[in-house]
């Protein structure tokens, strides 16, 4: 069985609501073998109730969902379905990847709502490639460059470590900083 880490932000964690959490999260434990603790941060802003879930399975694949809307058990549920359409969409990339079994490949069986439409040795097609300098400066002015670009993402050079880091706009309206590096 899967362990929880559920967490409120401006929310109180109630027991029927903490139940209701593991029961519907916990369906996608059924997929597969070996699952790592999963996190749950419900948070309530502005009127939005958010449910952001983290699921680590086995061989390092991450599942990540997140929805809002305006009752955290319909957040629940439909996070709960942005997560399997996921797993559904990627099953032959996963199966693939699992190798040894990981992944439950009999419970896809009858799997015509979520089927992927294309051919399963079919790759992702790139369907653009984009050639830029990645320029040394720090985060607020990639920022400021990102929005004056009027892109959900930025990638730039750190102007004191090196690396090439990545911010960008979350959906919540504020930023993020992907850092790459050892």
């Amino acid at each position: 069985m899967a362990t929880f880490t559920v967490r409120g932000k401006n929310i109180e964690i109630t027991p029927s609501l903490r139940e209701y959490v593991e029961k519907r999260i916990g369906k996608v434990t059924k997929y597969f073998d070996k699952v790592g603790d999963i996190k749950v941060l419900l948070t309530v802003t502005k009127g939005r109730h958010i449910v952001e879930v983290t699921v680590p399975v086995e061989g390092g694949f991450l599942l990540r969902g997140e929805e809002a809307t305006m009752d955290m058990y319909t957040s629940i549920d439909l996070v709960v379905e942005k997560l399997e359409r996921q797993i559904h969409k990627h099953k032959t990339k996963l199966a693939r990847r699992f190798r040894n079994g990981g992944l439950k490949t009999d419970l896809f069986k009858n799997d015509v709502p979520f089927a992927d439409k294309r051919d399963a040795s079919e790759e992702y097609p790139i369907v653009k490639t984009k050639h830029f300098v990645v320029k040394p400066m720090d985060v607020q002015e990639a920022i400021v460059q990102m929005n004056m670009l009027n892109h959900n993402f930025f990638v730039f050079r750190d102007a004191q470590t090196e690396d090439v880091n990545v911010v960008y706009r979350r959906t919540d309206g504020n930023y993020g900083l992907i850092e790459s590096g050892n």
